[in-house]
């Protein structure tokens, strides 16, 4: 039995509620793939069968656990490259320069999935600077309660490992544990990881220096767009730097932001006054 449209819609009105999320149609599909394995779970054959039993008498570990398959997304090590490239050859040097000998730089991984993100930043800032874990504090926040934990945990199977990450890096900022890897505990000392929907109202945090805030933007309309980078701009201090996926820009988004060439790739600044 293929997904109902009567079930697919009442997933996608879930989703974007909770998350504001877009799932256009045509994502059936995906719907299908990433919930067959809860219905499987719950005994059921099918994923309308699970959906429409939800429907009848909802749950809210249930509707949770449809809305956390939905947003979890790709991710690898150093994914695009240039972001984390540009962080220490432009973004940190600017940072040193205007910071005092004292001050904690404060670093934002949003959406980041299962930590490969925050983890890059770690293993970047850890090489660059003498004392990081003392000097650098990274707020790694994701959607789901389980990206989160398996953040906190820091551990990565031989398959995740292998996805991006240098041997060299593998080498000097992992220990292997049983069959998995485990990041090395200053690393670990730097991330802190908390649940955060980026569609809701923002917890206290910062004011951060970097945010990274990529590959996010483009799975809602614009008013949340716009919503976000607002409220993304007012966790951050006045000179800071907002990096966005390659396919997103706050350009006929959010005015208030000033785009500033990073290397390769591109970052973001609040203007002066906004």
């Amino acid at each position: 039995m293929t997904l109902t449209t009567t079930s697919f819609d009442w997933v996608r009105e879930l989703v974007h509620r909770e998350s504001a999320i877009v799932l256009q149609p045509g994502k059936e599909y995906l719907v299908e793939a990433r919930l067959l394995p809860i219905a499987r779970q719950a005994g059921l054959s099918d994923v309308s069968q699970f959906v429409d039993a939800v429907r009848r008498r909802p749950d809210p570990a249930d509707m949770r656990r449809i809305v956390e398959a939905l947003t979890t997304n790709e991710t690898s090590w150093f994914r695009d490259g240039d972001p984390f490239t540009g962080l220490t050859s432009t973004v940190l040097p600017a940072l040193l320069a205007a910071r005092g000998p004292n001050e904690k730089l404060q670093i934002w991984s949003a959406a980041c999935s299962s930590g490969q993100e925050p983890y890059t930043i770690a293993m970047l800032l850890e090489d660059a600077l003498p004392n990081a874990s003392s000097r650098v504090a990274i707020t790694a926040t994701d959607l789901s309660r389980e990206m989160v934990a398996r953040t906190a945990a820091g551990r990565f199977s031989q398959l995740e490992v292998n996805r991006g990450l240098p041997a060299p890096m593998l080498v000097r900022h992992f220990t292997r544990v049983g069959t998995e890897w485990e990041v090395a505990a200053p690393l670990r000392r730097m991330v802190t990881a908390r649940e955060c929907n980026l569609a809701a109202p923002l917890p206290r945090m910062g004011p951060f220096d970097v945010v990274y805030l990529r590959n996010v933007l483009i799975y809602f309309d614009l008013p949340t767009k716009q919503s976000i980078l607002r409220r993304v701009r007012e966790l951050m201090r006045p000179d800071g730097w907002l990096f966005l996926g390659a396919a997103e820009t706050t350009l006929g988004v959010d005015d208030q932001w000033e785009r500033v060439v990073v290397g390769r790739s591109s970052a973001y600044r609040p203007l002066k006054g906004a």
